[in-house]
């Protein structure tokens, strides 16, 4: 991987095949030592399964090092917001010039357009799964 993004985690709990690290996805200021002198300051706590690695040689609690592609951030940005907002924006505009201005109708054909959309997602979500692939080295 070229350009990969490492987070530091801890094994919150293994299932199977499956790994859950806890990560701390800290925004820039979080990092800042003036941190506590300011509002700004937030960081959230994250579960990444990581599937596929030998999961007999980790132990809940253990250190971990979570590393995935920088594309798979910039793809999920896309099937998360770009592309629904697209289909937000082209349903009502369809719609209204269809209904020669009828905004609840392009109100009710957005919410259906974003339901399927969602709908498809949640049903390729197996095939998505193994697009985000996060692999996982010990401390």
């Amino acid at each position: 991987m070229a350009d990969v993004i490492k987070h530091d985690g801890i094994v919150d709990s293994i299932e199977g095949d499956c790994i859950h690290v806890r990560i701390v996805q800290a925004s820039a200021c979080a990092a800042c030592g003036a941190k506590s002198l300011c509002s700004a300051a937030e960081s959230k706590e994250k579960i990444v399964d990581v599937y596929g690695a030998d999961a007999k040689a980790y132990q809940i609690g253990q250190r971990v090092m979570v590393e995935g592609a920088a594309t798979m951030g910039m793809k999920a940005v896309r099937l998360a917001f770009l592309f629904p907002l697209l289909l937000l924006v082209v349903a009502v505009a369809i719609t209204m010039w269809l209904t020669e201005g009828n905004e609840v109708a392009g109100a009710v054909a957005a919410l259906l357009a974003l339901a399927a959309y969602f709908g498809v997602l949640f049903a390729c979500k197996r095939r998505l799964m193994s697009e985000f692939k996060f692999t996982i080295k010990p401390y």
